[in-house]
């Protein structure tokens, strides 16, 4: 199979209000190309079109003008091949762990089959005996945990991950990040993360895209040349960290 190229070719969005006789313009001109294997994580004021931008890759919302394309093909409605992971793990809540999990193979007929990748990832996360349990006896860590599973089972080609982890304390979150790092490792597919936490994207990511106010533009791309595992406080780390959040105080005055 070919390596994976996603592309957004002067991509902007506007949106008609409903309160006032007026267009909210979210975002200007993006130009953006990942490939398989990156983890991109974007990072900017709230109100930036971080969300916006996932929204249009998962095919959610059309470009108001522009493209958006994977593989040469232009993204037209959802797909399989490109999977998102929201902010709240939105289980099915008549549905257990495992079923959950493996709710996508059996519509797309997968399930004979792919079963017994189930109980790996099941396993993989630490929920082997949660396996039976229903969303309302699960953590939130936990909760999370299926979301994301439930999501990457399908091998999609693209992973849209709007602030999963946002909602966790520090502790759980450190563990996701790690946990969400091996699985990305392990299929190698390309990584899209909304984040407001600067650390994160720099532990996790291979590029963090720092945005501007709105209308939301890309004002830079860096790339993080770090080895995995990473040091959150080696001086690099700290080099990054400051250089993003000087970038991120400097937009805030842009409104």
């Amino acid at each position: 199979m070919a390596e994976s190229i996603l592309v957004m070719d002067s991509v902007s969005k506007s949106f008609a209000r409903t309160d006032v006789d007026a267009i909210t313009h979210a975002l200007n001109n993006i130009n953006l190309t990942v490939r398989e294997g990156e983890f991109v994580s974007i990072v900017g004021p709230s109100g930036c079109g971080k969300s916006t931008i996932l929204r249009l890759i998962a095919g959610l919302i059309v470009p108001t003008t522009g493209e958006i394309r994977l593989n040469d093909e232009k993204i037209e409605g959802t797909n399989p091949d490109r999977g998102m992971v929201f902010q709240k793990p939105t289980l099915f809540p008549w549905l257990t762990v495992r079923g959950n999990v493996a709710y996508s193979l059996k519509v797309q007929k997968k399930f004979q089959t792919e079963k017994e990748e189930v109980g790996r990832l099941i396993s993989k996360v630490g929920l082997d005996e949660f396996k039976d349990s229903y969303p309302h006896q699960l953590s939130g860590g936990m909760a999370q945990r299926v979301a994301l599973i439930r999501t990457m089972i399908n091998k999609p080609r693209v992973c849209l991950l709007d602030e999963p982890l946002g909602a966790l304390d520090a502790f759980t979150r450190m563990n996701m990040q790690d946990e969400l790092l091996e699985m990305w490792k392990e299929n190698r597919q390309i990584m899209i993360l909304v984040t407001h936490d600067v650390d994160e994207a720099i532990y996790m990511s291979t590029k963090v895209i720092v945005m501007a106010p709105r209308p939301g533009r890309i004002r830079k791309c860096i790339d993080i040349d770090l080895d995995y595992p990473r040091n959150r406080l080696s001086n690099d780390f700290v080099s990054y960290r400051r250089e993003i959040l000087e970038m991120l105080d400097f937009g805030k005055t842009e409104d």
